[in-house]
């Protein structure tokens, strides 16, 4: 039997699959698809995926691939400088294509041991007490102890599970793809800056190598989704909205996306799983898909281990949803906004000028980054202290730095006090004594995801809070001493 088959080799998937193969977890990858896709929607990874990426090890396969943008602008399009002083070690944006996303967590997970099988179409799958059985498009029928979905918003496994996907449909379609073009930069530079002027879903940005992505609304909503537009339909679209074709030719990729925004109703049932697209649909604006998949996964990824190992604690995979469900919540509500605040209408366009004079305040800029980048993610914890819930950032510690210590996956105690122990789980959560000036707490207890789950000195308090994380004890739990 399989520990877990992952449905989708995109960015969720296959960081998901990495997250299983840390832990000796057995995961199979499936794909209908026989080739890895060339297309690029997504260009670039925010401060919390990069941070995600430190954390296991893998920021420095990205950075030479990428470019590292601070600029603003990603929330509508509104121009404001990116702000100083975000609460983490990476203030900037990965701008790198999605296929090398994908290839590099590709070579990840196999290098870990994980196996991808392209060409091979999930239709149908049911699940008992014991596991899941899949069927594929030739018959093969596979079991396994837990499925995840990761297989994009007309997702198979979502649908065989007969999950809801409440929303709405897409009202308003975009033209996207790459190709190349006879007119000159200067001409290009000119008539994009005067389109944008009203119609901010229009551009067209240099590749560096001779293409160009370039992007302008459609006319219509297209009754087959599923079908790329032509080459004739792109000119067609430029000549409206800027007078011009640019000379396009040569395409590399062509496709449409729309505004739809839609959520599944439960990221769980039973032994499977949904994420990524999966779970959830919206709008491109702020460029936040990619990212939130990525971070599914890595909520998803060390729970499911510590199910398949054997020491999960009771409630921890039903955690997946309750926390990862509200921060979607929250995404697909600011595309919402922004969608609205690019609008043509009057209305719309009122607002955006109201919002483009409040983003001059400091922390109204602050606040729009930190939810883009989600950054700003909380937990919840139940009370308690400021920390509970949030991601740690890559503090320096005095010997190296945070995460540099959590490439693993495992659970980390950060102990300034020297006192306390982990006695007993020591085969799940490290211990590191001292932590340098910029923990100014006596100690943290951080989940493999780096979100804090305890803040203290108390040992009685971290043996009562140790469970909730990371199951019972591996052996005899020594006698805290006593208070004082």
């Amino acid at each position: 039997m399989i520990d877990v088959i992952v449905v989708g080799s995109g960015p969720t998937g296959l960081m998901l699959a990495g997250e299983l193969r840390l832990h000796g977890v057995r995961v199979l990858v499936l794909d209908k698809e026989t080739e890895p896709t060339l297309q690029s929607r997504a260009q670039g990874l925010h401060v919390r995926s990069i941070e995600v990426m430190a954390q296991r090890g893998l920021l420095e396969r990205f950075l030479p691939l990428g470019k590292q943008i601070a600029v603003g602008g990603f929330f509508a399009g509104l121009a404001k400088e990116w702000p100083a002083g975000l609460d983490t070690a990476h203030s900037y944006v990965l701008g790198i294509p999605q296929a090398v996303t994908e290839r590099l967590l590709a070579e990840h997970a196999t290098e870990l041991g994980a196996e991808v099988r392209r060409g091979h179409e999930v239709v149908g799958l049911s699940q008992d007490d014991d596991g899941v059985t899949v069927e594929l498009a030739d018959g093969e029928r596979l079991r396994s102890r837990y499925v995840v979905g990761c297989d994009g918003g007309r997702s198979t496994v979502r649908r065989r599970l007969g999950v809801d996907f409440p929303g709405e449909p897409s009202r308003v379609e975009t033209l996207l793809g790459e190709m190349e073009l006879t007119a000159s930069p200067e001409e290009l530079g000119a008539v994009v800056a005067e389109v944008r002027k009203t119609q901010l879903r229009f551009g067209a940005m240099p590749l560096g190598d001779g293409a160009y992505r370039v992007i302008v609304p459609a006319e219509g909503v297209a009754e087959d989704r599923t079908a790329a537009p032509t080459l004739d339909e792109f000119k067609v679209q430029l000549r409206a909205f800027a007078g011009t074709d640019f000379g396009v030719h040569s395409p590399r990729w062509l496709s449409r996306f729309g505004d739809a925004t839609r959520q599944a109703e439960r990221y769980r049932v039973g032994r499977v799983f949904l994420a990524g697209d999966a779970a959830h649909i919206h709008p491109p604006t702020g460029g936040q898909g990619l990212n939130l998949g990525i971070q599914d996964a890595f909520n998803l990824g060390w729970k499911l281990a510590a199910s398949v190992r054997g020491w999960a604690p009771e409630g921890l995979l039903d955690t997946y949803h309750s926390e990862r469900h509200p921060v979607a919540t929250d995404v697909l509500d600011n595309t919402r906004a922004q969608i609205q605040l690019m609008s043509t209408e009057p209305g719309p366009r009122a607002v955006r000028r109201l919002l483009a004079e409040l983003v001059e305040f400091e922390n109204v800029n602050r606040y729009l980054i930190e939810k883009i980048t989600a950054i700003s993610v909380r937990y919840d914890f139940g009370g308690g202290h400021e920390l509970l819930g949030r991601r740690m950032k890559d503090i320096g510690l005095k010997d190296g730095r945070l995460y540099e210590r959590m490439h693993e996956g495992r659970g980390l105690l950060l102990d300034r006090t020297g006192l306390l122990s982990v006695e007993g789980w020591e085969d799940r959560v490290d211990r590191v004594v001292g932590s340098g000036d910029e923990l100014d707490v006596p100690a943290v207890l951080l989940r493999p995801d780096g979100h804090v789950a305890w803040v203290g000195e108390d040992q009685r308090e971290l043996i009562e809070q140790l469970p909730t994380w990371f199951g019972e004890a591996t052996s005899r739990v020594p006698e805290a001493p006593a208070a004082g």
